[in-house]
């Protein structure tokens, strides 16, 4: 698979303009996902082929042939072997093509086509659903985005370039009914996916957002061609011992000399002990607290940290030292879930920050179910742990460990996805709540 950017955003956002800058500027292939979607709307117009009318929509998926040829830095689009790159952007296609491309035939169909195309060359592709649906995995994601008003300005301006006849207020109209239609379609919908990177183009000029989205993508690039650094498993030598005890003793110094720090509760990681491995969940509220959380326990704990923190160097270095498990935020990353399973079966301590990122609770981030995922999965009891304190230095913070809670209740035999997400969402919140009460 090659290196994919994925740009979402509703009709009018210029996710259509900045892709093809970014992908002359960054020397990405550029797919217009929109002009395949607008062939075939325009040939189920040619052909007279009603919505309703699926059979004759999968004849036409079924012999239409798409291209997308650049030339000169223009696009042409030829669909069946003519160039209909004005007609599919007129209005009886605009008007169509959002129904057109709600219809699950054709999404699928067109869905396969693109994945394929990203299987060998480095792409950029803009869509509706190019984050959520077609490349849910995607090594950067965008979401484009600007006011109703300012998108219909500027797709008036369009259509007035290419001397496609209408008015700004029959544009506004398609543009909102649009939006409406897009947002509330059953398969395919437009939606902001998790981990997207929110672009507001209303009041930034194109410059702007082009040099924006270039510095994400550069340094998301830079990311990838260290993931085999990253992920790499540090062999557990005699060397690494003696060195991890060397760093811990110095940091446990250090944390001394600059914090009165008091841990509590340290009891409860023994009961859970007694079970083998557990999981321990943590508020975030620095950098600084998982660091104390390892060097203050005498038990190996192995925390799940975000893998981009892998860029730094001596961060990496810190990361291989101590087993850190580095993971693909608000992705389905396996190779990361696989290693925290075996850390669990293994009878060892994996930790995790179930808010994802640093004071979530306080800026109401939406909490992870990762956690209550393994605990129920492995079986293993949770151990909550409650962080307080203001973090400045010669001040105190404490580290008050809970109960071990048992996960055990929300492990149900034969029961639907629907069911088995409420009950992790159950166990979420109750290893939650106790985590909030430890810091009281």
């Amino acid at each position: 698979m090659g290196f994919i950017v994925a740009i979402d955003g509703p009709a009018g956002s210029g996710k259509g303009t900045v892709t093809s800058i970014l992908a002359k500027k960054l020397k990405l292939n550029s797919i217009d996902t929109g002009a395949m979607y607008r062939c075939v709307t325009l040939q189920m117009i040619r052909e007279n082929v009603s919505l309703d009318d699926i059979e004759k929509v999968k004849e036409i998926l079924e012999k239409i042939d798409i291209e997308l040829i650049k030339e000169n830095d223009n696009l042409i689009v030829k669909l069946n072997g003519e160039d209909v790159s004005k007609e599919i952007r007129e209005n009886p296609v605009n008007k169509m093509v959002s129904n057109v491309s709600a219809i699950k035939e054709v999404r699928l169909k067109l869905v396969d086509l693109q994945r394929k195309m990203a299987e060998t060359q480095d792409i950029i592709m803009e869509g509706r659903d190019i984050t959520t649906v077609v490349f849910p995995n995607a090594d950067v994601k965008i979401y484009m985005d600007a006011d109703l008003e300012e998108r219909a300005k500027r797709r008036f301006k369009q259509n007035q370039e290419k001397n496609i006849e209408c008015t700004y207020e029959e544009v506004l109209e398609d543009m909102r009914k649009r939006d409406e239609n897009d947002r509330n379609k059953e398969f395919g919908a437009l939606k902001i996916a998790d981990d997207a990177i929110i672009v507001d183009s209303t009041n930034m000029s194109q410059d702007e957002v082009v040099k924006k989205i270039a510095k994400i993508i550069k340094n998301q690039k830079k990311t990838k061609k260290l993931e085999p650094e990253i992920y790499k498993i540090r062999p557990e030598t005699k060397w690494k011992i003696v060195e991890r005890k060397i760093v811990k003793w110095f940091l446990r110094t250090l944390y001394k000399i600059f914090y009165r720090v008091k841990v509590s509760g340290e009891e409860n990681k023994a009961k859970a002990a007694e079970q083998g491995g557990y999981i321990i969940c943590a508020n975030h509220v620095n950098m600084l607290d998982a660091v104390a959380i390892v060097v203050f326990s005498k038990e190996t704990i192995i925390f799940v940290g975000k893998h981009d923190l892998g860029r730094i160097p001596i961060l990496r270095w810190l990361e291989h030292l101590f087993d850190v498990i580095p993971i693909k935020r608000n992705q389905q990353d396996m190779e990361a879930m696989k290693r925290c399973l075996k850390t669990i079966k293994d009878g060892k301590a994996l930790a995790i920050f179930p808010e994802g990122t640093r004071k979530g609770l306080e800026k109401n981030a939406k909490v992870k179910n990762g956690a209550a995922y393994m605990a129920i999965k492995s079986g293993c009891p949770v151990v909550p742990v409650g962080i307080s304190g203001s973090f400045k230095l010669f001040t105190r913070f404490n580290i008050k460990y809970g109960e071990p809670i048992d996960m055990s209740k929300y492990k149900v035999k034969g029961i639907d996805k629907t069911k088995e997400k409420e009950l992790q969402d159950q166990a979420t919140k109750e290893i939650m709540d106790a985590v909030v009460m430890l810091t009281k």
